[in-house]
């Protein structure tokens, strides 16, 4: 669906950022997008790409983000349980869409992406897969972590990590925010992974 608003080439409200108008940081981030090597999951065409309209914020954004991602010591399965929770309980198919098959490879079954996709109950599943979903259900969802949620991941992950978790999901509910006002479309051969409002 082409809209007059969408900019082809970037797939949202705004074009693709230039590099020859960015300083010296922000062709480096440019570049690191262009030719992404495992730090980014879309390149130029997503999040990045918006960011980098802001040359400052990108800095600061790429670099919680690579801490939260791989340098608070979670594995890759609870990073992307977590980061799914958060792009359906906010409903972003951009993000959803670059992180379901990012999700397999880490080892999520396809059951547990379903029971996330189609909001069923954790009942059955492990229980740290299980308290992370709840936990961003609660946030997002209800608006409201139940005690007894909060207790279970306190004691999975204690303190510091849970901290590190909840600012991780914070973090990709920032990145929804942004496809959201910028409207950023799934490629033209991606079909929707999530259920449709």
């Amino acid at each position: 669906m082409h809209r007059e608003d969408i900019d082809p080439r970037s797939g949202c409200r705004l074009p693709l950022p230039r590099r020859e108008n960015l300083d010296e940081a922000g062709r480096r981030i440019y570049d690191s997008l262009a030719e992404p090597a495992g730090e980014t999951l879309r390149g130029l065409r997503g999040p990045g790409g918006i960011l980098l309209h802001s040359p400052q914020l990108a800095r600061f954004a790429r670099a919680l983000n690579r801490y939260l991602r791989y340098e608070a010591g979670f594995e890759g399965r609870v990073r992307e349980l977590a980061i799914l929770v958060t792009a359906r309980e906010l409903d972003s198919q951009f993000e959803w869409a670059a992180h379901e098959p990012e999700a397999l490879r880490e080892g999520i079954s396809r059951d547990t992406i379903e029971i996330i996709k189609h909001r069923l109950e954790t009942d059955g599943l492990d229980p740290a897969d299980a308290v992370v979903i709840e936990l961003g259900r609660g946030i997002f969802g209800a608006r409201r972590v139940a005690s007894e949620t909060f207790a279970r991941a306190l004691k999975h992950f204690g303190p510091r990590a849970l901290v590190d978790l909840v600012a991780l999901m914070g973090n990709y509910a920032g990145t929804a925010a942004l496809l959201t006002a910028f409207d950023m479309q799934l490629d033209s051969d991606q079909a929707p992974l999530l259920p449709q409002r």
